[in-house]
């Protein structure tokens, strides 16, 4: 489906983002893989080289999506490594757990810079080299978190609302200059997502949660994701636990989900 396509996949080093590299690999995909670890991303290329991809079609691009000055140049070596961008994966992101009351305000200005503004910039600076060819694909990892409020996520929800809106809006933009534009929408992954997430000051949660510890398989997860990406699905539900129906519950009934909401707390 991807052989020799250029897919390049933030958050690479862990969760979904490892998982995905895994699934294009296998379909002889030339990958560019990024996130902050540069030692985590050079294991996710070794298991990628195990599993049968040739390293030659593997480009370990370690950057930070908050360094929004930093991007295009990430940009330019990628071209310079491929020539061309068929595929960009917003994948970098961080969660949240706590109470909007005990949260700093930091830890709000954090989700946003991450999950938010960093996706923005990114598919920004690739942007003009897909408009220029008049083909590619964005994507973003967004969440059921970017169509339903619940409580502890007050900042991810926002964040995650946000990227929803941008590239719905970027899609209706770009979708007749042959550019397609996917939401991801996870609901419980098997990930260290709850782990990984930020505490009321910042710090890492620590914890797992319950439904993170039921969800889908995170390799199940890759799967339907790349189907529903070579179908140029332009939203991809991904999940199988109750939050999925709460998709169909906030836009059928939206007074219900409130309430169903509030018995999470």
């Amino acid at each position: 489906m991807f052989t020799n396509r250029v897919v390049w996949i933030t958050g690479a080093s862990s969760g979904i983002g490892e998982a995905l590299a895994l699934r294009f690999a296998r379909d002889n995909a030339r990958l560019v893989l990024s996130a902050r670890r540069q030692s985590e991303l050079e294991r996710v290329k070794q298991r990628c080289i195990d599993s049968g991809a040739a390293e030659a079609n593997l480009f370990v691009l370690p950057l930070d999506v908050t360094e929004l000055d930093a991007l295009p140049g990430k940009v330019s070596e990628v071209l310079e490594r491929y020539s061309q961008i068929d595929m960009l994966i917003n994948n970098a992101g961080v969660s949240q757990r706590s109470l909007c009351k005990d949260t700093e305000l930091s830890v709000y200005q954090r989700l946003m810079d991450v999950d938010v503004m960093g996706q923005i910039a990114l598919t920004k600076a690739v942007l003009p080299h897909m408009l220029e060819r008049r083909s590619g694909h964005l994507a973003v990892t967004a969440s059921v978190a970017g169509k339903v409020g619940v409580p502890m996520r007050t900042g991810y929800c926002a964040a995650k609302h946000a990227v929803m809106g941008f590239f719905d809006a970027l899609r209706a933009e770009v979708e007749d200059d042959g550019i397609l534009v996917s939401t991801i929408t996870p609901g419980f992954i098997r990930t260290d997502i709850s782990r990984n997430a930020l505490a009321a000051d910042g710090s890492a949660f620590g914890e797992e949660d319950e439904d993170i510890a039921g969800g889908m398989d995170v390799g199940e997860c890759a799967d339907v994701i790349v189907k529903g990406l070579d179908k140029g699905q332009r939203e991809i539900p991904v999940g199988k636990g109750k939050e999925m129906a709460a998709l169909w519950v906030k836009r059928l009934a939206p007074e219900m989900m409130f309430k169903m909401a509030k018995k999470q707390n």
